[in-house]
């Protein structure tokens, strides 16, 4: 599944859930979704090493997607990570994952080994 193909625009965020309930084995975001058809599901970030929630809040209105893009090992964000690491984590591809919101002009930035929608 190809993260930048899926139907991001006008998909309506219902919840973001960090669980960290084992710190260093399995730190994932899940973002509760429906999507525009009307469909419900959960995109599941996992194994995060790296997560920027920049989100405004006090709107009365649904979290909407204006837009969503994956980048692999070349974007900046990555290489950072990587280098923070030295070395630690090279055997591991991350990726960059970003949500842009329509309703607040949010952002949700993250970086993880893969995503999953279930």
């Amino acid at each position: 599944m190809n993260f930048n193909n899926l139907n991001w625009h006008d998909s309506i965020i219902k919840k973001i859930i960090i669980d960290r309930k084992s710190p260093g084995i399995n730190d994932d975001i899940r973002i509760e979704i429906t999507w525009p058809n009307g469909i419900e599901g959960t995109i599941i970030f996992k194994n995060v090493y790296w997560a920027d929630l920049d989100m405004n809040f006090g709107v009365v209105s649904s979290e909407s997607v204006l837009n969503a893009k994956s980048e692999g090992i070349n974007n900046e964000i990555v290489k950072s990570i990587y280098l923070k690491w030295k070395g630690y984590i090279d055997n591991i591809d991350l990726n960059y994952y970003e949500v842009n919101l329509n309703s607040t002009a949010s952002k949700l930035r993250i970086v993880s080994h893969e995503f999953i929608i279930i």
